[in-house]
């Protein structure tokens, strides 16, 4: 229920205030009481569902004091009641009630004038059957169901070896030992960080949500596992949280979950990332067997230095078949070989080229032989000459015509005489002389 006075700790403005005050004319406090009183009383009678902390009845007094809370948050409420409804002999009506007992009351709110204090008059106490703890358990199942939480996509795998397990549960329990004893059997060097917490009652579900929210802030905390042995389905009760399902859920540590016995399986067992059945089982599954990893690492040790062997061996045999292949036996024999057919073809190409140059050779010693034959020097050499017209002086470079008449060669005229060896110069006394 909440509050019906402003909370807001700033000064009313003059909007705001009650009609009929201000600051020169404040209300009593008495005023102020009575008019709470008026407006509480004016709510109906209503019906409540939450935890029982706190239980007073004391003997000689009628009225039993108790402390409802919300199990999903932190509200609670106080009650006042008759001291029958809360003691078994004080009628045949009578309900049996004690801290951490879920129940529905009836009452009407009721505001003390004296002590300024808010509380629900209680004339009615129902206990939370097995039937309908069991039946909320299932809807609120469906609806973590429908939403995904239990989903394996969304579950993590635990790491193989974490450098710290984070451990919540209950206080010197048998959960604790088992968890404990039963990792550091199997590891010796495991690390832990212990959470010490309520398992049962009203004050569970909190200090089980803040001791997981300190473990997931720990850096070094690599998995989280939550323990508690066996019970009753009332002392599980907070396990099926929905508080706690929702804040193991956006948890960023891996949480495993060993909550009883294996017929147990509160809705927690659902939303972690591992459900062992037992406590036992969580310290045997949350680390390696030191044995049985020291084993498997010399089996592996043992198979690598075979098949390392084994390939040696292999290679070995594969270079001794290519090492006996005659191209290796002797190496230099292709080479031999390759170097005879060089020297062969250089030999036959010196042989064509010689062959060809003499052939050529020859050729041109004909076509000397013809030209020699068929040229002027030949025909000089027979006794002819050749008589030419000087026209220019020595040195002039001009060219000398041949004469070919007489009448080429006036009287005076220069001429050059060549013959077979040599030239003879001559001047024309008469060209009529014959």
């Amino acid at each position: 229920m909440s509050n019906p006075l402003p909370s807001d700790p700033t000064p009313a403005t003059p909007a705001t205030a009650a009609p009929g005050t201000s600051p020169e004319q404040p209300w009593p406090v008495r005023t102020v009481a009575r008019k709470v009183a008026g407006w509480i009383d004016r709510l109906g009678a209503v019906w409540v569902e939450g935890q029982l902390t706190q239980v007073t009845a004391r003997p000689g007094t009628g009225t039993a004091f108790l402390v409802l809370r919300d199990p999903a948050a932190d509200v609670s409420l106080t009650l006042t009641c008759p001291i029958g409804l809360v003691r078994a002999s004080g009628s045949s009506t009578a309900v049996p009630i004690t801290e951490g007992s879920r129940v529905i009351v009836h009452g009407k709110p009721t505001f003390f004038l004296g002590r300024g204090t808010f509380s629900l008059r209680v004339d009615e106490i129902r206990s939370v059957g097995i039937g309908e703890l069991l039946a909320r358990i299932e809807r609120l199942r469906k609806l973590l169901a429908a939403e995904g939480l239990f989903d394996r996509e969304r579950k993590r795998r635990l790491p193989f070896l974490p450098r710290q397990i984070g451990l919540i549960t209950g206080r010197s329990s048998a959960a604790e030992h088992d968890v404990v004893s039963n990792a550091r059997h199997r590891w010796p060097a495991v690390q832990f960080r212990i959470c010490h917490t309520a398992t049962q009652g009203a004050l569970a579900v909190p200090q089980l949500i803040d001791a997981l929210e300190t473990l997931d802030r720990d850096r070094e905390t690599d998995v989280i596992v939550i323990a508690r042995g066996g019970g009753s389905v009332e002392d599980l009760l907070p396990f099926s949280d929905e508080a706690l399902c929702r804040a193991v859920a956006v948890a960023r540590t891996p949480v495993v979950s060993a909550i009883g016995h294996e017929p147990d399986t509160p809705l927690l067992d659902h939303v972690a990332d591992l459900r062992c059945s037992t406590p036992t089982a969580a310290g045997r599954t949350i680390v390696p067997d030191l044995a049985e990893e020291t084993a498997r690492i010399a089996g592996l040790r043992d198979r690598a230095r075979r098949a390392l062997a084994g390939w040696v061996d292999r290679e070995r045999r594969l270079l001794d078949a290519l090492r006996a292949r005659p191209v290796l036996a002797d190496p230099y024999r292709d080479l031999d070989r390759r170097a005879q057919e060089v020297g062969t073809l250089r030999q036959t190409g010196r042989n064509t080229v010689l062959r060809a140059l003499t052939e050529r050779k020859t050729e041109m010693s004909h076509l000397q032989s013809r030209l020699t034959s068929l040229g002027p020097a030949a025909t000089l050499a027979r006794g002819y000459a050749v008589v030419q017209h000087v026209t220019g002086g020595p040195g002039s470079g001009a060219r000398a015509p041949v004469l070919r008449s007489v009448a080429d060669a006036p009287p005076g005229a220069r001429l050059r005489i060549r013959l077979a060896d040599g030239a003879i110069p001559a001047v024309v006394d008469d060209p009529g002389t014959t």
